[in-house]
């Protein structure tokens, strides 16, 4: 009984012994596969809610606390899948050995417990398969970077692989001067971080103007920008001109003509929405009387005879009722063309999201491209206009005229509430932007700013 639990101790001891071994060649592989699986993840969440594209709030219609949940999300499996690759290539250089097999401990002698075989076995992952896994990880993963932090994962393979084995490294990778070149670059970067900015921009400058393809680029870049400009206009005339066509096309051709046709079926047609404009009516027609009645009474002969002044109010009375009917009228069909125009103008905003991305690239570009006086000339005058001494008249105009179009009472308690708290809301928006980003992007125009204000 004790032979037999000798025997057996140095199995275990072993058996452990080959599975850490086994564990131990096997972090490459292991680790590339949990990559590969945080990529197709972050794949997964592109297509199932961005349309295929990346997660980013231009890409689709999320509110804060759902972009916030799938940012989270996007941040972890990233994390993951660049923690796996670095242990992955540093793993390779660790475990060495060929890409295409693996040491096993296969048979332990009961016999003689110090006696093992070894056996070789093909690995799983195969190199073409590590390749196609890599650059899925790579086409994920490169959208999350910034262009001069995005280099490829393949290189440290393709080095690891060149050390390893020499057998088709030629035919899959002959790309050895652009790798050479690429450390190159990254060294140069390195040395070249401890001058001062001007500096570089300068050196790099000449660089690019000393490029064989400079013009090349050149040309390439006003391409795209002219291409920029192009959609970014479009898209902002179709913006503008889809909306008012639709209002326009609707009122005149489908809302206005149903309007009338079941107002006079019915005979109830509205005369006056509310009560505004019943008041607005009584004192038309109350100053229309009167002034007949002065006439005559200035007059050496009366002009007018009682049934005379009554017969002619009538006849107002009736003009003056048509005349409110048809602003009511008007005013109910205001209503449903600016709902089927606010629609136009959702369906455009929806099927030109890529579109309207670039206008607001284009409109930031055409901002912050401006000088330090236009910036402050321009905040200057939007301030003073909304948010300004004279912008409570303005305020009340607008909600005046915005109430007459819909047919609504003119709540004189809603505007003067409206008129102390948004804009102080407006001018503390502006204040937080100028504070928060213009400080940081462009502190010149700030000082102007501050100094065209004084």
């Amino acid at each position: 009984m004790s032979e037999i639990k000798r025997s057996s101790l140095p199995q275990k001891i072993y058996a452990y012994l080959q599975r850490s071994y086994q564990w131990y060649l096997q972090t490459p592989e292991r680790s590339l596969d949990e990559a590969y699986q945080a990529a197709l993840l972050i794949k997964a969440m592109e297509d199932e809610h961005f349309n295929g594209k990346k997660v980013a709030p231009e890409s689709a219609e999320y509110g804060a606390s759902a972009m916030a949940y799938f940012q989270a999300e996007l941040k972890k499996y990233l994390k993951i899948a660049r923690m796996r690759l670095t242990e992955f290539n540093a793993s390779r250089s660790w475990v060495g050995g060929s890409t295409q097999t693996i040491t096993r401990i296969s048979r332990i002698d009961t016999k003689n417990p110090n006696k093992v075989s070894f056996a070789i076995e093909p690995r799983r992952n195969s190199p073409s398969l590590v390749l196609e896994k890599l650059r899925f990880i790579d086409e994920v993963i490169s959208k999350y970077m910034p262009t001069e932090n995005s280099r490829s994962s393949l290189v440290p393979f393709v080095k690891s692989s060149q050390k390893l084995t020499d057998v088709d490294s030629t035919d899959l990778f002959s790309s050895k001067t652009e790798e050479d070149q690429l450390d190159e670059d990254e060294s140069l970067t390195e040395e070249t971080n401890v001058l001062p900015r001007s500096l570089l921009n300068t050196i790099n400058r000449i660089r690019v103007e000393l490029n064989p393809n400079s013009e090349r680029q050149v040309v390439k870049n006003f391409r795209g920008s002219q291409k920029k400009t192009v959609i970014a206009l479009r898209v902002l005339l179709l913006l503008i001109i889809v909306p008012l066509l639709t209002y326009q096309l609707s009122k005149n051709f489908v809302v206005g003509p149903l309007i009338t046709h079941f107002g006079s079926s019915t005979n109830q047609a509205a005369t006056f929405l509310n009560f505004d404009m019943e008041k607005e009516a009584l004192e038309e027609l109350q100053l229309f009387e009167e002034r007949l009645n002065f006439q005559n009474l200035i007059s050496e002969v009366p002009k007018f005879s009682p049934e005379e002044v009554e017969k002619q109010v009538k006849e107002k009375a009736r003009e003056i009722a048509e005349e409110y009917r048809g602003s009511s009228d008007n005013a109910i069909e205001n209503i449903f063309s600016d709902l089927l125009s606010l629609a136009a103008f959702g369906w455009v905003v929806y099927v030109s999201k890529r579109e309207i991305a670039v206008l607001k690239s284009f409109i930031d570009d055409l901002v912050y491209g401006l000088s330090d006086s236009a910036k402050a000339f321009i905040i200057i005058l939007f301030t003073d206009m909304f948010v300004g001494f004279h912008s409570p008249e303005g305020w009340e105009v607008l909600l005046s005229s915005t109430s007459k179009h819909f047919g609504l009472p003119e709540n004189h308690n809603f505007i003067n509430l409206f008129i102390a708290t948004f804009p102080v809301i407006l001018d503390t928006v502006f204040k937080y932007w100028i504070f928060r980003y213009l400080n940081r992007i462009s502190p010149s125009a700030v000082a102007t700013y501050r100094g065209m204000n004084e």
